[in-house]
């Protein structure tokens, strides 16, 4: 899906995600002594580094507070982290404070009600494909690939593609 025209997509500074249903299926394996795990694409994980590789931010914003999310934020270098955020909006706006960042510089993908609060209030507002219909009417894009599945990778290459980064990112993998 096309962005609207609304939406200047060369001002984004900042990838914003949040995780449950997102950078993951939403799906949560709770082990006997408590500890959880969760799956992690790897075509995400990828395409968060090129984001990063293009000098641009990226950062997590989770309701639920997770030592999976955690390792992944370590293992894709994402130092902005907000995890355990019962509302979202205060800490998406602490967040801007913090970075010294405009809300129309942030890129936000969600995939459920409680993202509704920032995705009325980015630049450019995502939803993962199996976000609810109310989620999907806010979005400027909807991704064609289910949360967990890709979504990510499929945002970014979108991103990098429009603003005309994708081509130069792309050289360090021609032999």
């Amino acid at each position: 899906m096309a962005a609207k025209a609304r939406v200047n997509l060369n001002r984004i500074r900042m990838l914003l995600l949040d995780v449950d249903g997102v950078l993951t299926d939403g799906g949560l394996l709770i082990h006997p002594d408590g500890s959880e795990s969760k799956w992690f694409n790897v075509y995400d994980g990828h395409r968060i580094r090129m984001w990063q590789r293009a000098g641009l931010l990226c950062g997590l914003l989770s309701g639920r507070q997770s030592e999976a999310t955690a390792r992944r934020a370590e293992q894709l270098q994402i130092s902005l982290v907000l995890q355990g955020c019962g509302e979202k909006l205060p800490a998406f706006e602490q967040m801007l404070a913090e970075m010294r960042l405009e809300a129309d510089e942030v890129a936000y993908v969600g995939d459920d009600l409680m993202d509704l609060p920032i995705l009325r209030r980015v630049g450019f507002a995502v939803a993962v494909a199996n976000a609810p219909e109310e989620v999907r009417r806010h979005a400027d894009y909807v991704t064609l690939r289910d949360g967990g599945k890709g979504a990510v990778a499929e945002v970014i290459e979108y991103l990098l593609r429009i603003t005309g980064r994708w081509e130069e990112l792309l050289k360090q993998y021609q032999v």
